[in-house]
């Protein structure tokens, strides 16, 4: 009897002992400390609970192992797992580990008794991913990879990034104090001399403290031009609070040293905001984020830099580029090709690079193929010319963790053209001679009227936007005090043939200045071609046409009310002409209304022959200058302009060389 006593103690202590350790383990999951917790629930696991192999193989998930969580997911199926989520996740394991054939079994086994409408969507869309991998396995390229075996080691070496010379990257090859989220070191940024891919090993070295932080995960890091200005991602302390958050920095390098970061504004909170990358002008910046109104997991999204240094107008790419999956590690080059990496899209497995291309309006996606992708995470390319770049795996074969690798196109056919749209913003002086207007917020609008770009010009008014082959836009340009002018540009029907062209590289420019005039409060304007059946008010089609335009102006400047007029020549009686005047005033009004334009900003006023332009008029043309339709700004709200334009804030400047309007 006291035998069996004992052996019921043995296992009351081991079931003790088996809780505890799982609440630790839940505890640690919940913190982000997957690693810890890995390590918790390996030393509390059943073989037959359904609860702690699928929260192990979600710790290994979650810590970017999803290789090692195979078959705890399976052994969670097979105990009778109630979340459905562990069979997409199982499936997305096997096609890790490069076991497509059982990943295509076990979600089409799914799908016929799936009940999670979330979870049977994923399964849908991943299985129709692994339906399309033959086609991207088959798909002809010429690329050429090496690792960069000079500079990786068997911690991880990931992001890079190459300017003047210098090559930096992302690494925790120093050691240290480990992040509890990834059982691995803190992360810092370094930076190497190269040529290319000839990195020079004693030039390596850490960046300023200011900026590696001790004991904080360090990201990726994106460059001005001219190398004096960074943004990069910086967060993952391993403390109890905000251990998941991460989020974008800028810091600048004066006199020497770089000064201290500081917190972007477009930050989200509470949230992921990582892999940054500047465009090459520095005019828009593209993250990744995980915030709120995404659609699912981690999205790219794009922010522009206003004429006051000052990051606005965060927008999401939308589901031509984001999908429920993850999307990370934005770049563009020169080439004006957006890269990324993604898990969502059809690919090996992990995460794959993509190549994004505008193509008469539309986003076009191709998976770069092997062998620069594989079945292992990869993701962070770099071009540093058109043809040779760098790029982050974790493939098998590589020195350790993550690593850097080099890469050559060697597609013969490979043929790049850059088209321009550049101008000038232009107003009239004193003497009626145009000259550049400085300070203008130019934007580039497709034909439904979603913003592709947008610049701010400086003092020479100057603007250059790329666009694409056989596409259509609007450029607006606006400034306070002034009309804002749109008009249209289309590159249909002038693009080059790629099959004539002999350089790697083709530039086309094309130029459209942009004239803006001065709101001016009751300058008489005339309208062309409005004109009217004889003794008749309605508005025929061409007389709709030219009023369309000043539905647009008046949408496009809400700050305004105008006066409508019409105005007769002298051959009728006066009462007669005063009376046909305000019919064909009101009528015009009325008709701008029907398109949208509230009432109240306008007042239809008929003149009769009581402002002749041209006074004893002969000839039929003199008499018609007289017969005219005019509108002028009778009201202009500048406290309406003026809420509606940018916040300003002097701590979050971004560029010191952008001016601020007066």
């Amino acid at each position: 009897m006291t035998q069996l006593s004992n052996i019921f103690k043995f296992f009351f202590i081991i079931t003790l002992v088996s809780c505890s350790a799982t609440k630790k383990a839940n505890k640690s999951f919940e913190a982000g400390e997957y690693s810890d917790a890995i390590y918790q629930y390996e030393k509390a696991l059943k073989p037959d609970n359904p609860e702690s192999n699928f929260q192990l193989a979600e710790a290994y998930r979650k810590s970017n192992r999803i290789q090692e969580a195979e078959p705890y997911y399976l052994a969670a199926i097979d105990a009778g797992i109630e979340d459905e989520s562990a069979y997409y996740y199982y499936a997305v394991a096997l096609k890790a580990n490069d076991d497509t054939k059982r990943a295509n079994k076990v979600l089409n086994d799914y799908l016929k008794k799936g009940q999670n409408d979330a979870v049977v969507a994923l399964a849908e869309r991943e299985l129709n991913n692994l339906n399309k991998l033959p086609e991207i396995e088959t798909r002809v390229n010429h690329f050429r990879v090496k690792n960069l075996e000079a500079i990786n080691t068997e911690f991880a070496e990931y992001s890079p990034f190459y300017s003047a010379g210098k090559l930096y990257f992302t690494s925790n090859r120093h050691g240290g104090k480990i992040y509890k989220g990834t059982g691995t070191p803190f992360t810092d940024i370094y930076v190497v001399s190269t040529r290319g891919a000839n990195v020079d090993l004693a030039t390596l070295e850490e960046l300023s403290p200011i900026i590696n932080e001790p004991n904080v995960n360090l990201g990726s890091i994106s460059m001005s031009k001219d190398g004096n200005t960074v943004v990069f991602a910086k967060g993952n302390s391993g403390k109890s609070s905000g251990a998941n958050e991460v989020n974008l920095y800028f810091t600048r390098y004066r006199n020497g040293k770089w000064q201290t970061p500081r917190p972007l504004s477009i930050n989200g909170q509470d949230t992921w905001d990582s892999t940054p990358a500047l465009s090459p002008d520095g005019k828009t910046l593209f993250f990744s984020s995980n915030r709120e109104g995404g659609f699912g997991g981690l999205d790219i999204y794009t922010a522009s830099l206003n004429r006051r240094g000052r990051w606005v107008d965060v927008r999401n790419m939308g589901e031509n580029v984001n999908t429920p999956g993850n999307e990370i590690f934005p770049y563009v080059g020169g080439t004006g090709k957006l890269y990324f990496s993604s898990d969502g899209w059809p690919g090996f497995g992990g995460l794959d690079i993509f190549e994004a291309t505008r193509e008469s309006g539309q986003m076009k996606l191709e998976n770069l193929g092997s062998p620069i992708n594989s079945n292992a995470d990869d993701f962070g390319l770099f071009l540093f010319n058109p043809s040779r770049g760098f790029f982050t795996s974790n493939r098998k074969g590589g020195k350790g963790d993550d690593d850097i690798y080099t890469f050559v196109n060697d597609d013969p056919e490979l043929r790049i053209v850059n088209y321009w749209l550049s101008g000038t913003t232009l107003t009239h002086d004193e003497n009626d001679e145009l000259v550049p207007l400085s300070n203008t917020k130019v934007v580039l609008r497709d034909m439904e009227d979603n913003i592709v770009d947008e610049k701010f010009t400086q003092v020479d008014g100057k603007y250059r936007f790329r666009v694409f082959s056989e596409e259509s836009y609007n450029l607006v340009a606006e400034k306070e005090e002034y009309f804002t002018t749109r008009i249209d540009f289309s590159t249909v029907g002038k693009s080059a043939d790629k099959a004539t062209l002999e350089k790697m590289v083709t530039n086309i420019e094309f130029e459209v200045d942009l004239p803006l005039d001065k709101i001016v409060v009751d300058k008489p304007i005339v309208l062309n071609n409005i004109y009217y059946d004889l003794d008749k008010a309605d508005i025929k089609p061409e007389a709709a046409s030219e009023l369309d335009k000043l539905v647009v102006l008046m949408k496009d400047n809400p700050s305004i009310n105008i006066e409508l007029s019409s105005h007769t020549d002298v051959r009728s009686s006066h009462e007669y002409n005063m009376n046909l005047s305000q019919r064909r005033a009101q009528s015009a009004v009325n008709y701008i209304a029907s398109q949208g334009i509230e009432s109240r900003r306008m007042v239809a006023k008929g003149y009769g022959e009581t402002i002749l332009i041209i006074k004893n008029a002969k000839t039929e043309e003199q008499h018609q200058v007289n017969r005219r339709t005019e509108f002028k700004v009778t009201k202009y709200n500048k406290k309406f302009a003026q809420d509606h334009a940018e916040d300003y804030d002097e701590s979050d400047r971004f560029f010191d060389d952008v001016e601020d309007s007066q």
